[in-house]
């Protein structure tokens, strides 16, 4: 609700499209490896969530800013180069935290193994979708509401000549 308040209604549904995608994955990774859910995996999932959530408001944040600066950029460039400005942060926050998450799984001890694989397959499915889903779901849905409003455009136009 936030990021559709906060940027448009496609940027939160994206958003919540790459969550839950991200939270079924992990959780189904998790379970293919013979896990069961329990509390501390609910947690691992929420903190996936707020993570994959902060990750997905920076490359939408950096589109916003191109779009108003490159004006003379189509949408999925404007997008393309917003995904490439972000690609060095957002990799070496995936990197870095998932040497802790790592050393979680390594030298942690049993309580906190389910917790730590969770947030392993997380980390990685939440910097995959928030390039590669989040933002072309936002794309693929500019692009129908573009064709929409040209399909519009097109009927006025045969409309007011069939008028005249």
């Amino acid at each position: 609700i936030y990021l559709a308040f906060r940027f448009e209604l496609r940027y939160g549904l994206a958003a919540v499209v790459a969550v839950l995608h991200d939270a079924i994955t992990s959780a189904g990774l998790f379970v293919l490896c013979g896990g069961e859910m329990s509390l501390t995996v609910m947690a691992a999932l929420m903190t996936i969530f707020g993570y994959s959530l902060n990750d997905t408001i920076v490359i939408f944040d950096r589109i916003r800013e191109n779009r108003s600066l490159h004006r003379d950029l189509n949408y999925y460039d404007t997008i393309n180069l917003s995904i490439n400005q972000t690609m060095g942060r957002t990799l070496l926050t995936s990197l870095t935290t998932m040497l802790g998450v790592l050393s979680l799984l390594i030298f942690g001890g049993g309580a906190i193994f389910d917790f730590a694989l969770v947030m392993f397959f997380g980390m990685i499915t939440g910097t995959y979708s928030t390039i590669f889903i989040a933002s072309s779901f936002i794309n693929a849905w500019h692009n129908h509401a573009a064709s929409r409003q040209e399909k519009a455009k097109t009927g006025r136009l045969a409309t007011a000549k069939a008028a005249k």
